[in-house]
């Protein structure tokens, strides 16, 4: 395989987000993402859609620049209205990152799928990559979870008004706010909480940087009720994947069920996480009000994840 030095980051260790180096004080951050649509609303699928592709420019450090609009669409279906309200959605949650929608592609398929590919720009000196995770640092969580509980009770519509607006709040939120907060403290180490799971994308944390992570389930934020949804029956399809992928890697013996389910739990625009040198977790705190620190990193143990 040719390997060009000009790629700082790349596939090898799992990153949210390629990083090519153009010169010594400036990188390009590239990354694609799209999905089915997880809200009713086509306006708001398409700001969560967009907050969710470019949450991975949060994630490595960057500020996100363009972004090309990526669009499978059931024209016999649906009315073209729908694809005008998922883009201006999408548009005005690149407009509040400070980027711009350039253009983009669009097929006819037999299901509604939307996403971007958003290019960014970082410092590569200044970066935040899941492999730089030191023994002793605060894993530090900034956003709740639960947002695949809250939206399978949402389509068979058993979820009330305050908590589905909580649910819609949250994936809208751009990870804009905490990933200039870590760069201005000094962070070195973050990735962001997506379909994977917490523990799903802790796993590739714990592997590229040689720790485990240590997580206390009492600990975990969560979207209003999604520990009681799941004790009340509430499933996911991507949970059991999740669960089938990092139950080799993990040790959760004693530990709560409804935490293990919300350690699992598939995200939609979820949170940052960190892991956060002591010397600067007041601070990070301080200029990120809704983080919450979760657990910590430890020396490397037989199981990359610990969930007590």
């Amino acid at each position: 395989m040719h390997a060009d030095p000009r790629l700082l980051v790349g596939r090898e260790s799992f990153d949210d987000a390629g990083i090519f180096v153009v010169r010594d004080d400036l990188a390009l951050v590239q990354t694609v993402d799209f999905f089915a649509p997880i809200v009713d609303d086509p306006y708001d699928f398409g700001r969560v859609a967009a907050a969710n592709a470019l949450s991975d420019v949060y994630a490595m450090g960057g500020e996100p620049l363009t972004a090309l609009a990526i669009v499978g669409f059931p024209s016999g279906r649906l009315p073209l209205e729908v694809l005008t309200d998922i883009l201006r959605g999408a548009h005005d949650t690149v407009h509040d990152a400070g980027a711009v929608v350039v253009g983009g592609h669009s097929i006819i398929d037999e299901e509604l799928k939307f996403g971007l590919s958003v290019t960014g720009q970082a410092d590569p000196r200044r970066l935040l990559r899941n492999s730089d995770a030191c023994m002793g640092d605060v894993l530090v969580l900034t956003k709740p979870l639960g947002t695949g509980l809250l939206a399978t009770a949402a389509k068979a519509e058993t979820l009330g008004g305050p908590a589905l607006e909580a649910l819609y709040a949250t994936m809208r939120t751009l990870n804009r706010d905490a990933s200039r907060a870590a760069l201005a403290c000094g962070i070195r180490c973050a990735t962001d909480i997506t379909g994977f799971g917490l523990l799903g994308h802790a796993s590739h944390v714990a592997r590229a940087s040689g720790v485990t992570l240590r997580f206390i389930g009492s600990s975990l934020p969560e979207l209003p009720g999604a520990r009681q949804l799941w004790r009340d029956g509430t499933r996911t399809g991507g949970a059991e994947r999740n669960e089938r992928f990092v139950g080799p890697l993990a040790s959760w013996a004693g530990a709560d069920p409804a935490d293990i389910a919300l350690a699992l739990d598939p995200q939609t625009s979820g949170g940052l996480l960190l892991a956060v040198p002591p010397s600067v977790l007041a601070d990070y705190l301080s200029a990120v009000p809704e983080a919450v620190v979760v657990g910590s990193v430890v020396p490397r143990a037989d199981a990359l994840l610990l969930l007590e």
